[in-house]
């Protein structure tokens, strides 16, 4: 909001119908260009129904709520920018008159014209529109420059098609078609052709009875030159002529403000308070200023347009104040002090330099100077003495005025003087800087504090105020003693009243205290509402109130209640908030300012209870505005605030106004409070929400929620079935990834195993050729044993033999798994190439299980020939008797079983007798069995198993020999 200006226009003198009339200043605002109105030149105002005071300009309109123009121009729908009148019908629709003849209206937020509303369409031919009617069905009349009716009916706009001779004085006799939307009409004449029976009086009949009174309020009124005429069809009759009222100008326009008159004119505006009830002061104001149009808003402002100077107005509350300043007769803006003389009514006014006014009954001022030697010398204090006698007390000493010779002498020349006080039997005491006068009595002086104020109890006992608290003093002791209370002694204090029995101290920085006796019973601050904690002055007004000065306005305190009863400040009409000091006299309450003289019926002060209009201005969503509706519907943006700008029509302290919002649309959730009229919500995410605000104004309660529905639309990706999608996708995403990564880890594994299993083969086949060697040497030793014996024959036949045998188990060697058939034939051969060697010592049977020749079943090669090797070197071979050796074959589960039974002479005797040799031949070859068992486990995952049986001590009766039982690992085929 442009800050306004504040001006003060005062006259002192005003001459009309030979009443000499002194003037009320009154408090006019100013809004101009700076401000944001479009022009300085403003041709009319009008008040919509909505409560907005829009004027129109050579560049436009101006749309205002009190604290913001907007303005609208061609580019926003005008047909033309230079608007020249305006008219509100009941619809809600703004005219807007401009010099091209064509017609537009505000409705709804935006201008109707020709371009976008087909019933606009209409050829003035360049005829201007003058004034405009409404009709029934919602019709609205417009009476032009070419004297011609223009009808608008809501469909289509057209002159009217009755042959009728037609005069602007035609429209008002059928007042009941043609009602019109102003109230004052410029005419050159007063002759109606149309109408030859209708009276015309000249003659002003002032003042008027009630009914004449009433009849001028409500019907329509003429201006004719510096005349003024109220119309019926019956008769038209003069209620206001110029010349009268030393008014020599054409009359530009009028208002009635219940009865009081508004004049304006070309030169100045004129104020006639209480021109109904028949009151002949009038007051000249805004002087050498066009007046262009007068307008009374609902709420009872006055504005006024003019030519070239902007919009003044008058806040309907400063009606009731008066006020004095040096524009009308003060020596300077600056009060120290006031007074009334009850016997002559006489107003008593102290300044600075010396200066005092005085205001008589009759309304006639004069200045006094009382001294001026001694420098400023304000007048600080006034106070009733004697009949027709004030004491007034000044920077530079003690004066007395008479106010019957209008004299003053000085009555004690005193330095500083800071607070005067008279006793109930009238004895005189002064407080001036470090001492205490008690006049023609006594002085107290050279004190080591500054002593401010004093307050007299009876005639013998005062208390006196000062920097470095409260102190007591009597005439027969003259000497200041500190106040028994502690918490006074440090108080910094100001002024005091003696009330009743109650002491009111009043403090520079800590409020108001009261003491009873030697105690504090009170203590008032800004916390309990208090004007301010700086208190300048206490005025009782000898019946219940208690008025406190202080720079942020005066506090109204009941004391006999000990509380605030209110507060009055600059919002309520006072022209500062810095009080020098307060008065009340009859009803009058007068308060001295730093910037002029206020007074007004203290009991009648106005106050605007009434909430505020709100209304929505626009919607930001993101980088775009739009217009406002009760709903607002738009699609997700990202990272996009969203605002709202709300305003409220507020003409008087418009910048006081409060604002509350909810945007869960449940108000128990509680109101968010603020002093802006913007309300952000950064990163609005979608959904569905309700915005509620609310206003009030100065001392008003909250007006009714204004709602919006705001509804935050998904993008198509923040749907739920998109966002399913993308949850699904993202899954089989994951899948994927996690499948491509189990695969590489499988496929690791699976590298790593088989690595593991070559080595295992190796290993196995190392193993495999590690007992190839033993049974190469065990069978040489069997060639050469029958060598030995000289039996080449069955030598040679063996070496034959052995050497078959030989290709077969390096064939064998090379290989991870030989079938079943091999093995068995490869140990028949063996077996028989061992029974040469033993000299056919023993015989051997093979059993093998059936359902084992339904496969080809495969096992590690040279996995039995060890075991078989054993039984019969360690247990057959050193048997005395033929042995027996049965090999046994089957299926156990998915592992095949060979056990081999010996007859021999068992494991633990063969242990005993062996060798020390032989006992590491036989263990190497056992553990060999066992770790290729182990091997085999390890890339093939089946566990195999070996165990040496000694039958005779395992429970096999008395049967002697060694059982070897082997779990061997298969691959099965079919």
């Amino acid at each position: 909001m442009s800050i306004t200006r504040f001006i003060l226009l005062w006259w002192l003198v005003i001459f009309c119908t030979g009443y000499n009339a002194q003037a009320q200043g009154l408090m006019i605002r100013n809004y101009n260009v700076k401000d944001g109105l479009a022009n300085a030149t403003v041709y009319a105002a009008v008040q919509d129904k909505d409560g907005f005071i829009w004027f129109a300009t050579p560049t436009g309109v101006s749309k205002f709520d009190g604290k913001r123009f907007r303005n609208y121009a061609k580019k926003d729908g005008l047909p033309d920018n230079d608007v020249v009148k305006l008219a509100a019908d009941s619809q809600g629709k703004l005219w807007f008159f401009t010099l091209n003849g064509k017609l537009s209206f505000y409705d709804h937020t935006y201008i109707h014209n020709e371009d976008n509303d087909a019933s606009l369409k209409f050829n003035g031919r360049s005829h201007y529109m003058q004034y405009a009617f409404e009709g029934d069905a919602r019709f609205v009349y417009f009476f032009n420059s070419n004297n011609r009716i223009v009808t608008y009916n809501g469909k289509s706009t057209e002159y009217d098609k009755r042959d009728i001779e037609t005069n602007f004085l035609y429209l008002l006799r059928n007042g009941k078609v043609y009602r019109p939307l102003q109230k004052a009409f410029h005419v050159e004449n007063l002759h109606d052709p149309t109408n030859p029976t209708q009276e015309i009086y000249s003659v002003c009949p002032y003042p008027f009875d009630r009914e004449n009174a009433d009849t001028i309020r409500n019907a329509p009124m003429l201006m004719v030159r510096n005349s003024l005429y109220t119309y019926t069809p019956q008769k038209i009759s003069c209620f206001f002529n110029g010349a009268d009222w030393g008014i020599k100008d054409e009359i530009s326009n009028l208002c009635i403000d219940n009865d009081n008159l508004w004049i304006g004119t070309q030169r100045a505006l004129y104020y006639i308070k209480g021109f109904f009830k028949g009151d002949k002061k009038i007051t000249k104001l805004l002087d050498n200023h066009n007046i262009t149009s007068l307008l009374k808003d609902r709420d009872g402002n006055i504005w006024i347009t003019t030519f070239g100077d902007g919009v003044y107005n008058i806040p309907y509350k400063n009606f009731y104040f008066s006020y004095l300043d040096n524009t009308n007769g003060l020596y300077s803006h600056s009060i120290f002090s006031i007074c009334k003389d009850k016997k002559t009514d006489m107003l008593l006014i102290g300044q600075n330099a010396g200066i005092l006014n005085t205001i008589s009954s009759t309304g006639v001022t004069r200045q006094f100077t009382l001294d001026t030697a001694g420098g400023r010398n304000s007048l600080l204090s006034i106070l009733p003495y004697k009949e027709n006698e004030v004491l007034i007390g000044t920077d530079n000493g003690l004066v007395l005025f008479n106010t019957a010779s209008q004299k003053a002498s000085q009555l004690k020349a005193v330095k500083m003087l800071k607070d005067v006080d008279i006793s109930p039997a009238g004895k005189i005491r002064i407080a001036a800087k470090n001492q205490v006068i008690a006049l023609d009595d006594y002085v107290i002086g050279d004190l080591d504090m500054i002593v401010t104020s004093i307050a007299s109890v009876n005639d013998s006992m005062y208390f006196v105020g000062s920097n470095n608290g409260l102190f007591t003093c009597t005439d027969g002791t003259r000497t200041l003693k500190p106040a028994t209370n502690d918490s006074l002694r440090k108080l910094s204090i100001k002024d005091l009243k003696w009330v009743d029995g109650y002491l009111w101290i009043g403090t520079s920085d800590q409020g108001i205290y009261v003491m009873h006796g030697d105690t504090v019973i009170k203590h008032l601050s800004s916390a309990n509402n208090l004007a301010s904690d700086i208190c300048q002055q206490l005025y009782y007004d000898g019946h219940q109130n208690l008025y406190v000065a202080t720079n942020k306005g005066v506090s109204v305190i009941n004391v006999k209640e000990q509380h605030i009863v209110r507060n009055i400040t600059s919002n309520d009409g006072l022209m500062s908030d810095d009080i020098r000091g307060v008065y009340y006299d009859d009803g009058i309450l007068y308060i001295a300012t730093s910037n002029g003289l206020c007074y007004f019926k203290g009991d009648h002060l106005p106050v605007d209870t009434v909430p505020p209009v709100i209304y929505l201005s626009n919607i930001r969503y993101g980088d775009s505005t739009y217009l406002p509706g009760d709903n607002f519907v738009h699609l997700y943006k990202r990272k996009a605030s969203f605002e709202a700008e709300f305003g409220t029509i507020v003409f008087d302290l418009p910048e006081l106004v409060e604002y509350q919002y909810n945007f869960s649309g449940d108000t128990t959730s509680g109101w968010v409070t603020t002093m802006s009229n913007i309300i952000p919500f950064p990163d609005l995410q979608p959904g569905y929400y309700k915005l509620m605000v609310r206003a009030r104004k100065y001392k008003s309660d909250w007006s009714k929620p204004l709602s919006l529905n705001v509804n935050i639309l998904p993008q198509w990706y923040q749907q739920w079935w998109a966002r399913g999608i993308l949850l699904l996708a993202g899954l089989l995403a994951i899948l994927v990834v996690l499948r491509f990564i189990v695969k590489r880890i499988k496929q690791a594994e699976k590298r790593k195993t088989e690595y593991n299993r070559r080595i295992a083969e190796l290993e196995a086949k190392a193993l495999t050729n590690q007992m190839n060697p033993h049974f190469i040497f065990n069978s040489l030793n069997s060639v050469q044993h029958l060598i030995l014996e000289k039996e080449e024959k069955q030598a040679l036949n063996f070496l034959a033999d052995f050497a078959t045998l030989m290709r077969q188990m390096l064939n064998n060697s090379r290989k991870s798994y030989i079938s079943l058939e091999e093995e068995i034939a490869f140990l028949t051969r063996y077996l028989e190439l061992e029974k040469i060697r033993f000299a056919h010592s023993f015989t051997y049977h093979f059993i093998m299980e059936e359902s084992l020749k339904e496969y080809t079943i495969y096992i590690p090669p040279m996995i039995i020939q060890p075991i078989v090797e054993n039984a019969i070197k360690h247990g057959l071979a050193p048997k005395n008797s033929a042995g027996y050796l049965e090999i046994r074959i089957e299926m156990v589960d998915d592992l095949l079983y060979c056990s081999v039974d010996d007859d021999g002479i068992g494991w633990d005797k063969s242990n005993s007798i062996k060798s020390s040799r032989l006992i590491k031949h036989e263990s190497t070859a056992l553990s060999v069995i066992k770790e290729r068992l182990q091997i085999i486990k390890s890339f093939n995952g089946s566990v195999g198993k070996l165990e040496i049986i000694d039958k005779f001590k395992s429970g096999f009766g008395n049967k002697e020999g060694t059982l070897v039982e082997i779990l061997i690992p298969i691959v099965k085929m079919l």
